[in-house]
C-alpha cells in the first residue's frame, strides 16, 4: 500500500482510519485530495483540496484550517485548539521536547486526538515530562503507570519512554540541551510550505531530515522513533511548519 502524506501524530492518509475523518477520506465521503474545489458529503462544508472552509457552515468561527483539523463535526475542540495554537510553533524548552516526543510515539497505531484527551493524565503520570525524573523511573513506576486508566498502558512503550529519557538526559550532557541537539536537523530554523504546495497530498510523511533525526535517535538507543513518527514531531514542534496555504494559520515558505 503507498504511503501518503503525514498526519499530526504520525499517521498518513493511506494507513490513518481511526478517526472519522480519516475513514471518510478513505471511503470517498471527503472529495478526493487534489480536487480542484469539492463539497464535503459532510455538513455541506466548501473544501478546496487544501482546506476546510467553513463560512457557509452555521455557528462557524469562519475560519479556513488544515482539513484533519475541521473536518469532523462535531470538531474536538482539542483538535482545534492544537492546530490554531500549537502544532506547527517552534518549541525549545527541553521539557515540552520531551513530552512532545514520548505523547508522538505512544500514538503510534492510535489516533492524535486519543492521545490529546489523554495529555494531563501523561503529564501526571510521567512527572510532567521532566526527562531527569522519569529517568529514574524503577519497577513499582512502570506497574503504576501500567495500571493508570488514564494513559495508554502499553509495556513497550511505557519502557521505550523511560529508556527515551534517559537518553534526552544523554543528549544533555553531550550538546548542552535537547533543543540544541534536535534544531541541528533543519539548521535552526523552522522550514515551511512554500505556496507552490497546493494539498495534502504534496506533503511527504517524513524527509531526509526525519530519517537523519530518526537514525541518529535510534543510534542513541531510543525506541518508537521511525521516520514517520520523526517527522509528526518536527511538525509538533515547529522545526517544520506544514499548514497549508489556505489555511489561516499559513505563514509562508521560510
Amino acid at each position: 500500500m503507498a504511503v501518503g502524506p503525514a498526519l499530526p501524530g504520525g499517521g498518513n492518509v493511506a494507513r490513518a482510519t481511526s478517526t472519522p475523518a480519516h475513514r471518510a477520506l478513505r471511503a470517498g465521503t471527503w472529495p478526493e485530495v487534489g480536487h480542484a474545489r469539492g463539497r464535503s458529503a459532510l455538513h455541506g462544508t466548501r473544501y478546496d483540496g487544501r482546506v476546510i472552509d467553513r463560512r457557509d457552515a452555521p455557528g462557524s468561527d469562519a475560519l479556513p484550517r488544515c482539513w484533519w483539523a475541521a473536518g469532523e463535526e462535531p470538531r474536538d475542540p482539542l483538535m482545534v485548539a492544537y492546530h490554531d495554537e500549537e502544532w506547527g510553533v517552534p518549541v525549545h524548552d527541553d521539557t515540552a521536547l520531551f513530552e512532545r516526543l514520548a505523547l508522538e510515539s505512544f500514538q503510534a497505531g492510535l489516533s492524535w486526538s486519543t492521545i490529546l484527551h489523554k495529555r494531563e493524565a501523561f503529564r501526571a503520570a510521567f512527572a510532567g515530562f521532566d526527562p531527569t525524573v522519569v529517568a529514574a523511573f524503577n519497577e513499582a513506576d512502570r506497574s503504576r503507570l501500567l495500571a493508570d486508566a488514564g494513559i495508554v498502558r502499553n509495556r513497550a512503550k511505557i519502557d521505550a519512554a523511560i529508556g527515551n529519557a534517559a537518553g534526552v538526559v544523554a543528549i544533555q550532557v553531550e550538546h548542552g540541551a535537547l533543543d540544541a541537539y534536535l534544531w541541528r536537523f533543519v539548521g535552526g530554523a523552522t522550514r515551511r510550505l512554500p505556496p507552490s504546495v497546493r494539498t495534502w497530498a504534496d506533503v511527504p510523511p517524513m524527509t531526509p531530515g526525519s530519517e537523519a533525526l530518526s537514525a541518529d535517535l535510534k543510534g542513541r538507543g531510543f525506541r518508537f522513533v521511525g521516520p514517520t513518527v520523526a517527522y509528526a514531531f518536527m511538525q509538533s514542534v515547529g522545526m517544520v511548519d506544514d499548514h497549508l496555504p489556505g489555511c489561516f494559520r499559513y505563514g509562508g515558505a521560510g
